[in-house]
C-alpha cells in the first residue's frame, strides 16, 4: 500500500477511536453509575467534561504540532487518549472517572486537528479529497456506531470493555505512526499566544458546554443562558484581541480565502444537521417507536453505509463537476434526506427507512469530505495548522449546536401541547428545522468561484491555477 493511501488510514482509525468513544458512553451510563456509586445524571460530567476538555485544548494543537512536529504530537495525543482510557476502565469514583476524561479529552483535541494536519503537509494536493473521504468517514460513524456498541458491550460483556479496546487500538497507532509518517513542522517559531489561549478557551468552552446541555434539564436555564452568554462575550474579547495578535491561536483572517471562508461558514451550517441526526435519530426509534437499542442501531447505521459507499467516488465527481457545483447542488440535497426523516412513523417500513438514511448518509459524506478538503485549497503551507485548529474548533461548536436545536425543538414542542411524555409526534418539526438551517449552507457555497478548488479536484483549469497562486 503507497503512503498516499497508508497515511489517510492510519489518521482516519485515530480518528475512529476518538470519534466513538465520545459517544459509546451514552447508553452505558446507568451500568457505570451503578457500578462507581452515583447517578446516571450525575454521570453527564463524565460527557460534558470531555467536551470541555476538547474545547479548550483544540485551539493550541496548531502551534503545538509547528513547534514539536506533527508526527510527535500526533504520536503523544493517541498515547494521552489511551491512558485516559485506561483511567476510565479503572475508575471506583465519579471523581476519577471525569478526570479521566478530561484526559481523554486532552488527547482527542489533539488528534483531530493533528490528524488533519498530517494529511495536508504529507499527501499531495490533488489527492487531498480521495485522503479526505478517508478522514470524514470516522466523523459519520462513530456517533451513529457509538451508542448501539456500548449497549452491545455493556450487555454481554462489561461497561469497562468500552475503555479498554481503545488500548491495542492505540498501541498499533502508535507504532504505525512511528513507522509511516513524516514529522513535518513549520519553520518559524513564534512565540505562544497565551492571552489567546485563555480567551479563546473560554469562548469555545462556554459555548460548547452550554449548547451541549441546553435542553437537556442537566442545569437550571438561567445558568445554562449564563455559560452561552460568558462564552460569547469572551469570544468577543477573543477576536478584538486577535486583530492586534502577530500569531493567534485561531487566525480569523485565513477568512480572506474564499474557499477556507465557504468551508467554515458552509461547513459550519452544514454541520449543524450533521450533529443532530445522531441524537435525533435514536430518540425517534426507541422512544417514538418502541425499537430496542440494537435494533435502533442496525437501522441508524445504514447512513454510515452510505459514507461508505462514497468514498471511491468523491475524487470522481469533484474532478467532474467541480466544487462549487457539487457542494450547492449536494447541501440542498442532503438537507433534503434530513428532513425527509420528519416523515417518518411508526408504520413506515423499515427499508424505507433504511433506504433514505442510506442515501442520505451518502450526500451528507461527500458533503463533509469536500468541505474539509477545500478548506485547504488557498491557505498558505506556512498557515496550515492554524487552518486545522479553526476548522475543528468550527466543526466542534457546529455539532453541539446541532444537538442543541435538535434538543429544544422537541422540548418547545413537547411544551405547547402540554405534554408529559415525548411521542413520535414532537420529532417531525425538529428534522425540518435542521433541514432548513443545512439548506442555508448554500449561500456560501454559491459563490465560490467557478474554478474554486481546482488543483485540489485535479481539474485541468488554467485560470483556477492561476487565481489559486494569487491568492496564495
Amino acid at each position: 500500500m503507497t503512503r498516499d493511501r497508508l497515511v489517510p488510514l492510519i489518521v482516519a482509525v485515530a480518528l475512529f477511536m476518538e470519534n466513538m468513544d465520545s459517544t459509546v458512553i451514552a447508553t452505558s451510563l446507568p451500568a457505570i453509575a451503578a457500578d462507581i456509586g452515583t447517578s446516571p445524571l450525575t454521570l453527564k460530567l463524565a460527557v460534558t467534561s470531555y467536551l470541555l476538555s476538547l474545547a479548550v485544548f483544540i485551539p493550541i494543537s496548531g502551534w503545538t504540532a509547528d513547534r514539536f512536529g506533527a508526527r510527535t504530537v500526533f504520536r503523544a495525543a493517541i498515547g494521552v487518549f489511551v491512558l485516559g482510557s485506561i483511567g476510565c476502565a479503572l475508575s471506583g469514583s465519579l471523581a476519577q472517572f471525569v478526570f479521566a476524561r478530561i484526559v481523554q479529552g486532552m488527547g482527542g483535541a489533539m488528534m483531530s486537528p493533528v490528524g488533519r494536519l498530517v494529511l495536508v503537509r504529507t499527501i499531495d494536493r490533488r489527492a487531498l479529497v480521495g485522503a479526505m473521504a478517508w478522514v470524514s468517514v470516522p466523523a459519520m460513524i462513530g456517533p451513529l456506531l457509538g451508542p448501539p456498541l456500548g449497549g452491545l458491550i455493556t450487555t454481554y460483556a462489561t461497561w469497562h470493555w468500552i475503555f479498554i479496546i481503545n488500548v491495542p487500538m492505540g498501541l498499533v497507532g502508535i507504532a504505525l505512526v512511528t513507522r509511516y509518517i513524516e514529522d513535518v513542522r513549520a519553520q518559524m517559531r513564534e512565540r505562544f499566544d497565551f492571552v489567546g489561549m485563555i480567551l479563546s478557551g473560554l469562548g469555545v468552552a462556554g459555548l460548547t458546554f452550554g449548547l451541549s446541555v441546553a435542553g437537556f434539564d442537566l442545569l437550571p436555564w438561567p445558568i445554562v443562558v449564563g455559560i452561552i452568554a460568558t462564552g460569547a462575550v469572551s469570544f468577543a474579547f477573543y477576536l478584538a484581541y486577535a486583530r492586534r495578535a502577530p500569531a493567534p491561536v485561531l487566525d480569523f483572517k485565513l477568512l480572506a480565502f474564499p474557499t477556507f471562508r465557504a468551508s467554515l461558514i458552509g461547513g459550519f451550517l452544514f454541520r449543524i444537521g450533521v450533529g443532530a441526526i445522531p441524537f435525533l435519530l435514536p430518540l425517534l426509534l426507541q422512544i417514538g417507536f418502541g425499537f430496542t437499542p440494537f435494533h435502533s442501531g442496525l437501522i441508524t447505521f445504514t447512513s454510515t453505509m452510505g459514507a461508505l459507499f462514497m468514498k471511491p467516488v468523491a475524487s470522481r465527481v469533484l474532478k467532474e463537476f467541480g466544487f462549487r457545483n457539487v457542494l450547492t447542488a449536494n447541501a440542498i440535497l442532503s438537507a433534503l434526506f434530513i428532513a425527509a426523516c420528519a416523515l417518518f412513523s411508526a408504520t413506515t417500513p423499515v427499508a424505507i427507512m433504511i433506504g433514505v438514511l442510506l442515501v442520505g448518509g451518502f450526500f451528507r459524506s461527500l458533503q463533509f469530505t469536500s468541505v474539509n478538503a477545500l478548506a485547504y485549497a488557498e491557505v498558505p503551507v506556512e498557515r496550515m495548522s492554524r487552518a486545522t485548529s479553526l476548522a475543528s474548533v468550527g466543526q466542534q461548536v457546529s455539532l453541539a449546536t446541532g444537538v442543541a436545536i435538535g434538543a429544544l425543538t422537541v422540548e418547545m414542542v413537547l411544551r405547547l401541547k402540554g405534554q408529559p411524555t415525548i411521542t413520535a409526534a414532537d420529532f417531525p418539526a425538529a428534522f425540518i428545522l435542521v433541514g432548513a438551517v443545512t439548506a442555508l449552507s448554500t449561500a456560501m457555497f454559491a459563490r465560490l468561484p467557478a474554478h474554486a478548488g481546482a488543483e485540489m479536484a485535479d481539474r485541468a483549469s488554467a485560470p483556477a491555477t492561476t487565481s489559486s497562486q494569487g491568492m496564495s
